[in-house]
């Protein structure tokens, strides 16, 4: 099997294990949360949730208007860079919901300032600032937390069991389509959307937790080729690709994704053919098991009616479920579900996808040895 190994591993034979992180079982877990953008209320309502573990001590962003809602509705301190914030903050851990290119030097600064980090996806928009996310954590002593709520979800939850029990035998097809829609108002709301240095495209934002599910659920990828395209948006990154897919089991499939669906979000979905086998999430965001067949029956067949639930929010409900694990982590309760390491698997395809329509070759994973 290969292994996946990076550089600064090799030569200080750094684990996750070897460091010892500092948990907090005496009070509350303080958030500060930097963006006040439209992804901050997920943030909000979860730790309103968890309100007997955990608070929010402090809010930053540079629109006033943002920052002052943010202040009246969580009562939170409130500051317009984060350089003051991270002066001054009691918290434990910083939440960066703001430009996904923003993400690796706030995240490095804050973890220079002593406090964790919990970053919204994806974690960065380059692999080098990525691996540098890790290596700056790793040197710090300090936890990365990345978002990934969609793994949460009950229909996901389902299908993981299912792989991992391998009920579907070999696993011969993977299909994963993201057909939603951004209107061009959409990418005006701020200079940095659609962006390759803020934002990325269609693949990079808007479907980032989709291009998880390829390794999450299905496992390594052994190499990828696709094609991206600006069809109808101005922006600078794509508003729609396709990508072909190779596994290191020997699976193939697909992935299509486009911003441009008439009239509205119609469908996120992953359909999973195997030997013994065959099933369907679909739904507006992989809230329906539309499809679940198995050559043997198991008691997990019976949760199929209850894992689907009704949406009209492409985010789902899996921001406080993520919270519970991160809280549970910061108090010595268990591990991480998805840390620094984890995150960059899911960068690695992200950053393997844009090469190869860029290149307009197929691209080998892993991308380091």
């Amino acid at each position: 099997m290969l292994i996946r190994v990076f550089p600064w591993l090799k030569s200080k034979e750094v684990t996750t294990a070897m460091i010892s992180y500092d948990t907090i079982t005496d009070r509350k877990l303080r958030f500060a949360l930097v963006g006040c953008g439209r992804i901050a209320a997920n943030h909000f309502g979860a730790i309103e949730k968890h309100a007997d573990r955990c608070e929010l001590v402090d809010v930053c962003d540079t629109d006033p208007a943002a920052l002052a809602a943010a202040v009246a509705r969580t009562g939170a301190v409130g500051h317009a860079t984060l350089a003051s914030l991270l002066a001054s903050s009691q918290a434990d851990v910083v939440i960066l919901t703001t430009p996904s290119g923003l993400h690796p030097q706030q995240a490095i600064d804050s973890f220079a300032a002593g406090f964790h980090v919990m970053t919204e996806k994806p974690m960065a928009t380059r692999w080098q600032d990525g691996v540098a996310m890790v290596k700056a954590a790793d040197q710090a002593g300090k936890r990365l937390f990345v978002v990934k709520q969609n793994r949460r979800n009950a229909t996901l939850q389902l299908l993981k069991r299912a792989v991992q029990e391998k009920r579907f035998g070999r696993i011969y097809m993977v299909n994963v389509n993201v057909f939603w829609t951004r209107p061009q108002d959409y990418y005006d709301q701020a200079d940095w959307r659609g962006t390759w240095e803020y934002d990325g495209g269609a693949f990079m934002n808007q479907a980032s937790h989709y291009v998880d599910l390829l390794e999450w659920i299905v496992g390594p990828v052994e190499s990828l080729q696709a094609y991206t395209g600006t069809l109808a948006r101005d922006i600078e990154a794509e508003d729609t690709g396709v990508v072909s897919l190779k596994w290191r089991s020997g699976a193939m499939g697909s992935m299509n994704v486009t911003m441009l669906t008439y009239p509205k979000n119609l469908e996120g979905s992953i359909t999973i053919l195997g030997e013994k086998g065959s099933v369907r999430v679909g739904g507006l965001a992989v809230n329906e098991i539309q499809h679940w067949d198995f050559a043997q029956p198991h008691a997990m067949d019976d949760e199929i009616k209850n894992a689907s639930y009704s949406t009209t929010s492409v985010y789902g409900f899996g921001h406080p479920l993520y919270y519970d694990n991160v809280i549970r982590v910061m108090r010595g309760e268990a591990e991480p579900e998805t840390d620094g390491r984890e995150g960059l698997k899911s960068l690695e395809l992200l950053v393997g996808i844009y090469r190869s329509a860029r290149d307009g070759q197929r691209v080998n994973l892993p991308l380091e040895y």
